[in-house]
């Protein structure tokens, strides 16, 4: 695993890797390291194919930049559903144009609004999370 600039890391995949998962020029893969699973993409980066590996996955799976890992990836073909909580859910209901942006966003972009609100840590933060989420998607604007 490398670090790709500031704080964020990577591990490379090679073309043939990728070639043989069959999923496309950005595969949709399930990744586990040290007995520790999630679901991401590869992506091309500066002409090579690299997997991101965010501060939480690193932390969670206990690896860090420079180690050289034993890493299993597969071709991930399952739906990708959020669990969107309730409030939020009832915050899209009530306002069509955020409910009708909401459901055309990717899962990447759906996933970034849920941690915005699940990672709030008083009420009234989430509130105002909610509440920004919301008008931003009514704008017609992912994030």
């Amino acid at each position: 695993m490398r670090a790709t600039g500031g704080a964020t890391t990577g591990i490379p995949v090679d073309d043939e890797v990728v070639a043989a998962l069959g999923g496309g020029g950005r595969p949709k893969v399930v990744v586990t390291v040290n007995g520790f699973e999630w679901r991401g993409s590869i992506a091309k980066m500066g002409g090579a194919y690299w997997l991101g590996v965010s501060a939480e996955r690193r932390a969670a799976a206990g690896i860090a930049a420079g180690e050289v890992l034993d890493v299993e990836v597969v071709l991930d073909t399952a739906a990708r559903e959020v669990e969107v909580p309730a409030d939020l859910a009832a915050a899209l209901d009530a306002e069509p144009a955020a409910r009708a942006c909401w459901d055309g966003l990717s899962f990447s972009n759906r996933s970034w609004h849920v941690l915005q609100v699940t990672g709030a840590k008083t009420a009234e933060t989430r509130a105002r999370r909610i509440a920004r989420s919301v008008a931003t998607l009514a704008e017609g604007r992912a994030r």
